[in-house]
């Protein structure tokens, strides 16, 4: 087998199982595979995000987002503010902030404790090809 195909596999692997760890992640902090992404990516914007940017970055559909929202909402965890137009914006209540502290934060920092024994440079490396990866890989995909 060419070894590029193996790097796939090995790339593949890889995302099966994080995608597993941040699924074991929301069983044992007590939330949804899908009210975790939607936290998580406010907690990863700060305390408020972009509507739009839960739905670029967490790969899970809008029905699927809007759902997780709801139950949200609904817990008064979060909030949508209409910001212009069609345009909104996810904002954690007081008591959201508290939860998100309680969980997605958790794991947050489990995250950074994994780096602890890299080099700032073996990190700096690891983003770079990273980025490098996925930059070409969406040129690929472009040209499908």
């Amino acid at each position: 087998m060419d070894s590029r195909f193996e790097y796939i596999h090995k790339i593949n692997n890889f995302i099966t199982v994080l995608n597993a760890l941040y699924h074991r992640a929301s069983v044992k902090l007590g939330i949804s595979d899908s009210v975790f992404v939607v936290l998580y990516e406010i907690f990863d914007e700060g305390d408020e995000c972009l509507l739009t940017e839960i739905y670029k970055k967490s790969g899970i559909s809008k029905q699927t987002v809007n759902s997780a929202l709801r139950s949200l909402e609904k817990d008064g965890i979060v909030y949508l503010e209409k910001i212009d137009g069609r345009t909104k914006k996810v904002v954690l209540t007081e008591k959201g902030k508290v939860f998100v502290k309680n969980t997605v934060a958790r794991l947050y920092k489990a995250e950074a404790r994994a780096f602890d024994d890299w080099t700032d440079e073996e990190i700096k490396e690891y983003l770079e090809s990273s980025e490098n990866y996925i930059r070409r890989f969406v040129e690929e995909i472009d040209k499908l």
